[in-house]
């Protein structure tokens, strides 16, 4: 087996919390030379597309990182790091949480990385059909999410209007055009 490009000498955790660790490595290369990688270590999380009746359900909120409000696909992860996560589980408690839908189907699209320059975060995604309607139960964080229901042809002007501007939400849709064909 080769050696990797990029090997880490040393590692310090340089902030932590509940959702995350940001470290710095002391790494070196191929070539001997040495240098430093910021990395933040997240758990994956799941990404889950509430399809039916031509259409997606969307959810909207404040995102605080950017400063503005923008439509995705139910998505999130475990707080406190939480490690044995089984990913449906993690879909259908997302999707229940954000949208109050109880999924009948659940079909796992895809695995995909949004950030790997920075992050060891991944996400799973899953398509939700047969979708039975009930309560939501939204974290203090999620308080002003809001949803609906959109048709194809405007998730995809919402995309082009930047109005969808969630990576990951990009991706799960191209998984499902995958998956469609």
């Amino acid at each position: 087996m080769s050696r990797p490009a990029i090997r880490r000498l040393t590692s310090r955790v340089v902030y932590e919390n509940r959702w995350m660790t940001v470290r710095e490595d002391e790494i070196e290369r191929l070539d001997g030379s040495r240098g430093i990688y910021g990395v933040i270590d997240k758990n994956d999380f799941a990404v889950v597309i509430p399809a039916e009746n031509g259409g997606f359900h969307m959810v909207e909120e404040y995102r605080y990182p950017i400063g503005r409000r923008t439509w995705n696909f139910p998505q999130g992860s475990y707080p406190d790091r939480r490690t044995g996560v089984v990913p449906e589980e993690l879909a259908r408690h997302e999707l229940a949480e954000e949208t109050g839908f109880r999924a009948g189907k659940m079909t796992e699209l895809g695995y995909l990385h949004g950030a790997h320059g920075t992050s060891s975060q991944g996400f799973h995604v899953f398509l939700a059909t047969d979708l039975v309607p009930g309560e939501s139960a939204r974290e203090p964080e999620e308080q002003d999410m809001r949803q609906r229901f959109v048709t194809r042809a405007e998730f995809k002007e919402l995309i082009r209007a930047g109005t969808i501007t969630d990576d990951s939400t990009v991706a799960a849709y191209t998984l499902l055009l995958l998956h469609e064909e």
